[in-house]
Order: structure tokens, then sequence, then C-alpha cells
């Protein structure tokens, strides 16, 4: 029987001890995430449950982004023209990937020293100090999450009431009973939990927007080959003044369309490890947005030129004639209602997420009375706001380009820019330090001048303006 030598013995008994390290380590940092999971605030604990996979994130991220506001796109080419138009979705497409990347790599490293952040003003806090997450970014993506809400309840009902229209084109039904009816579909799907628990729907909702876009495209090729469409005017409409605003108007609706405000929300519902996680899910996401944003966009701006309506279901119908078979528009119609559902409550998480820290017990269990009680109400009282804001101001899509201009510029093409920078510090020589400050300033000034278009229009069309009014 052979012996250890001395040395032998010494190192393994060093072995021994460093693994009795590591598993302290190891035992450390599991008691370190159950520490920070019992801490979390109620609508971190419920809401924003860390359970999902990078497939689920791709759902999440393509409800929130590729939504029926891309049915507007040809009517922002009528403002910007053929290479105008194409350049701007080219490079909303290519600094929104990149901003969302930034802010995916920013929330991996703060993950990895320990301490994850959950929400947009959470980022905000930690990278720029506690006073703009509360008085700047928080109140920002509430504004721009719940305005979604509002906007989606609108167009829901604006779509219920096309159906209604082309089945009974005498019928007597108002728009705001419409935006009721969708505002009860909406009460009911509110009361689903936690933003993981949409992953299913958000799965149907990835199905349904690349259904519609499929036949709005097919619907505009149809009608652009055939006699029934209008003449083909690629011309730029109004003088000068308008033609300049249109152009910061349009940018404002194709940023509005790139738009999320709640990246870091739908990262939160990744299970950890998040590293690389949400790389995966932008892919996923924007392979979707090339084929339905550029889809739709140049078919309908090529069908219709710049008689391209705000929607361009909207030009399917010639004198309250259809360009279409009616049941292809009703079709349409149906899918695009159906996802604007998950749209809606997609955007609703943020408000649920606030309401749910504010009145449930994150010591008590999620499905306790003392939690599930004011979560019906807070939610079901959220909803219905919204829902009456939309039937009383059938006008806010002019309201919601001024959202867009103050809301989802900074948070999708501003701060993501400056967090890295700020968190990571790359060199004042290098690139990147660079093509962040250009995108922050250029879009900043972008942001400024887009939101005085939205002014203007609102105060153009402000004549016209009536509450419940049938539009």
């Amino acid at each position: 029987m052979g012996t250890l030598a001395p040395n032998s013995i010494a190192a393994e008994a060093q072995d021994r001890n460093q693994d009795q390290v590591v598993d302290g380590n190891h035992a450390k940092l599991g008691q370190d995430d159950d520490d920070q999971q019992n801490q979390l605030d109620a609508g971190a604990k419920f809401v924003l449950k860390s359970k999902g996979s990078w497939v689920h994130c791709g759902y999440h991220l393509t409800t929130s982004i590729v939504a029926p506001p891309l049915l507007s796109l040809p009517y922002a080419f009528t403002f910007l023209g053929w290479t105008g138009g194409v350049i701007c979705l080219v490079i909303g497409a290519l600094v929104t990937f990149y901003s969302y990347n930034l802010i995916s790599l920013v929330l991996e490293h703060y993950a990895q020293l320990g301490h994850r952040q959950l929400r947009f003003r959470d980022m905000a806090s930690d990278i720029l100090g506690p006073k703009w997450g509360r008085y700047f970014v928080g109140p920002i993506q509430f504004m721009v999450c719940y305005g979604a809400v509002v906007a989606c309840t609108l167009l829901g009902g604006q779509c219920m009431k096309a159906v209604y229209m082309l089945t009974n084109p005498n019928g007597s039904m108002k728009l705001y009973e419409f935006v009721i009816i969708f505002g009860c579909f909406m009460l009911i799907l509110a009361q689903i939990p936690s933003f993981h628990s949409l992953r299913h729907i958000n799965l149907v909702s990835m199905i349904l927007c690349l259904a519609y876009s499929v036949c709005a495209t097919a619907a505009c090729i149809y009608i652009g080959n055939s006699s029934k469409g209008p003449p083909k005017d690629y011309s730029l409409k109004g003088n000068t003044e308008n033609q300049i605003f249109g152009i910061f108007n349009a940018n404002a609706i194709i940023a509005t369309t790139y738009g999320n405000g709640i990246i870091p929300e739908i990262q939160a519902t990744i299970a950890a490890p998040v590293k690389g996680k949400m790389f995966k899910g932008l892919c996923v996401c924007y392979t979707i947005v090339t084929m339905t944003f550029f889809s739709v966009a140049i078919s309908g701006y090529w069908a219709f030129g710049n008689q391209s309506e705000g929607l361009i279901l909207s030009n399917f119908l010639s004198d309250g004639n259809p360009l279409v078979p009616k049941w292809f528009i009703f079709m349409t119609n149906i899918f695009t209602i159906f996802q604007l559902s998950a749209v809606g409550v997609v955007y609703l998480q943020p408000t649920n997420e606030v309401l749910e820290r504010a009145f449930a017990d994150p010591t008590r269990k999620e499905f306790s009375a003392r939690n599930v009680i004011p979560r019906v109400i807070s939610r079901s009282l959220s909803v219905i706001t919204a829902t009456t804001v939309a039937a009383m101001l059938p006008f806010f899509g002019d309201i919601n380009a001024v959202i867009g201009a103050f809301g989802f510029m900074p948070l999708d093409f501003i701060l993501p820019v400056v967090f890295f920078n700020l968190t990571f510090k790359p060199s004042k020589r290098s690139l990147v330090f660079w093509l962040n400050t250009t995108i922050a300033v250029v879009f900043s000034v972008m942001g400024v001048l887009a939101a005085i278009a939205a002014v203007r229009q609102i105060s153009l069309d402000a004549s016209s303006y009536k509450l419940f009014a049938n539009v």
C-alpha cells in the first residue's frame, strides 16, 4: 500500500478548504437571492415575476412593438416621400434595436453585481439619482404606457365600429358604445395576475400581428394593381411650412411605432441567469418587425400614395364602397381588434405594478383575499378610467402624438445610450461613446421638434374637437 507525500496531503487539504469556501459562497449567494426575493415589494413580487425564458421575452417584445400603429406607417410616408420614408424606417429599426440592447447590457451588468433592476425607474434612480427616477422617468413611463392603453381602447372601438358599419351601413350605434364594449373585454383581461402570465396571450398576439400585416399588404397590392384604387401620386402635399412640420410629425409617428418604454419590465420577467436572453428575444422581435413594418409601409404607400389615411385600413373603403371583398376587411379588423386587446394589457402592466405596490401586502399570499380584492378593484378602476377617456376624447390620436414625442423619444432613444455611457464609462476616444452621444443629441432635438409639431396639430384640429364625438 503506498503512502501520500506530505505535499500531496497539504494539496488535498487545500483543495478541500477551497471546496468548502466555494460551497459557502454558493450558499451565501443563494441566501442573498432569497433575501432579495423576500425584500421585493408587492408590485415586483406579484406582477414582475422572473419565471420566463427568452422565447417568452420574444413574445412580450413583439406584442409591445409590433402593434396596430404600424398600419399608420404609409401615412408617415406621405410626409417623407419614398426616399425619406425608407431611410427613417431603417434608422428607426437600427437605433431602437441598438438602444434596447444597450438597456439589456446595463440590466445584465447590475444583475451580475447582485442588484437586479426590475423597473425603468429603478434604473434611473441607480444611475442618474433618486429624483430622476421618481420625478422624471417614472411619470413619463406611466404617461406613455397608460396613454397606450387609452389609444388601444379607442382604436379597438374604431375597428369594431368599422366592422359594424360594414355589416349594417345604416346602423345607429355610436363610437363611444363600441369603445365601452372593447373596454369591458379589457376589464376581464386586466385581471390576469402577472406579466409572465401573459406569455400565451402574447404568442397568439404575435401570430395575429403577422396575420393582419399580411392581410393589409395583400389588400394594398390587390388594390394597387386594380383600377379601383386612386391614381398614384407620391408628391408631398401642402406648402413649405406644412411640409416641414409634416416631416416632424412623421418622425414622431415612426418613433412611436418602434417605441416600447417597458424594456426593463420585460427583462424582469426572465428567469435568472438573464445574460444573453434578451438579445435572443430582440432577434425574434425584430425579425417580425422587419417583415411587418416594411411590407405594410411600402405596399400601402405604393398603392395609395399621398392619399394614404392615418390607418391604412380606412383606404380599403372608397365612399363607403369596399375595394376588397367585405369578408376580407372583416377578417383583417377582427385580427386587429384581438391583438389590440393584448397590446393594451401589456402596457397596463406598469400601472398594475404601481397599484399592486400601493395596495397589496407582499407578506401575504398572492391570491389571498387581502390581495385579490384590492387588485380587482384597482385594476377595474384603471381600465374604466382609460375607457372613459377614450370614449370622451376620440381625437386622442393628436394627444398621443404629444405623448409619443415627450415619452417614447426619451425612454427608447435617449436614456438607453445615456445609461450605457454612465454605467460602463467608455473612453471618450472610442466610437461607442461618440455614437451614443450623437444618438442622444440628435433624438433630443427631434423629440423637441416632434413635440412642437404635435402641439401645433392639436391647435389646428381643436375647432373640430367634441366630447363623445362619433368619428
